[in-house]
């Protein structure tokens, strides 16, 4: 199994969430978390007085895949995130050894 992590903008969640589930995936985990990365943060202007905002508003989607499904996943997630504009995020996969669905017991694939 594979864990797939997604740091984006938060305006993408619906339209990753409407493209995963047009692929099958069945549930997600979706948590608000700021950030940086290359463009660090940037500068607003707020009733005349300039401010600069170094940590960014990011959402961060979590989705636990069998092996041979987390490559299709990270094309779904960046074609769908992708603006082209810097801060679009990231797309990591992390091995997982065991999963286990709280309500039944099952493990490994059949718990995903």
């Amino acid at each position: 199994m594979k864990l797939v992590t997604a740091i984006i903008r938060p305006e993408k969640v619906d339209d990753i969430r409407s493209a995963l589930e047009s692929y099958g995936v069945r549930g997600l985990t979706v948590s608000h978390a700021s950030g940086y990365g290359r463009q660090r943060g940037h500068t607003e202007v707020y009733r005349g007085a300039e401010y600069t905002s170094d940590l960014l508003r990011k959402t961060r989607v979590e989705i636990l895949v069998p092996d041979h499904a987390a490559s299709d996943i990270v094309d779904v997630l960046v074609s769908t995130a992708n603006t082209g504009r810097a801060g679009d995020g990231k797309v990591w996969i992390t091995q997982v050894e065991e999963a286990v669905r709280v309500r039944t017991g099952e493990r490994g694939d059949a718990a995903v």
